[in-house]
């Protein structure tokens, strides 16, 4: 007896599935989703969720004042859109990004972009030189959105659809200067 076609998907689906994760795995810095998401509430109608899974065996700096303390790492969130470009200035508008203590997740937070991202513009009249379209990447906000590094909990964020979620790690230098007492 044949099986219908739908359930000879899954497997094959299952397994691709398994198959690029293993791939991102060997990739130092990649986000590779968790698949234990417990404690977290769904995302809210609209909003795509992004997860980032912290690497526990980042490859250690050659510069002494680097520090390798996970404690003094952080990693920056980046929430923005892929646009094209022109001779007109670009920004990205929206809400900024807010964090939620989660008591069914021990402590974990969930981080949430909840309204629609606006591209607003110039509207210049560009020359036939300057309307050639290039891509880039937007980002919401000015300030960095920093959060501790923790390979032990995955940072989840939801972000409305369209939205991208991009991440860098920043880690402390070793050296710590005196301030000066007034």
């Amino acid at each position: 007896m044949t099986k219908p076609s739908h359930q000879l998907l899954k497997p094959i689906t299952c397994f691709g599935a398994g198959l690029s994760l293993s791939a991102l795995a060997v990739l130092p810095g990649v986000a590779i989703p968790r698949l234990n998401l417990t404690g977290f509430p769904e995302p809210a109608p609209g909003l795509k969720r992004w997860v980032i899974q912290p690497s526990g065996l980042l490859p250690k700096s050659s510069d002494p004042l680097i520090s390798a303390q996970p404690l003094d790492w952080r990693i920056q969130l980046i929430v923005g859109q892929t646009v094209s470009l022109d001779c007109n200035t670009k920004r990205l508008s929206g809400p900024g990004m807010t964090m939620r203590m989660l008591p069914n997740a021990s402590g974990k937070a969930l981080f949430e972009v909840k309204g629609p991202l606006v591209v607003i513009s110039t509207k210049m009249l560009c020359s036939d030189q300057q309307t050639s379209a290039r891509s880039t990447f937007l980002s919401l906000g000015k300030q960095p959105y920093l959060v501790p590094y923790n390979a032990s909990w995955p940072i989840v964020v939801d972000l409305p659809a369209g939205t991208e979620l991009r991440w860098r790690l920043w880690k402390a230098e070793t050296r710590q200067q005196k301030g000066v007492k007034l």
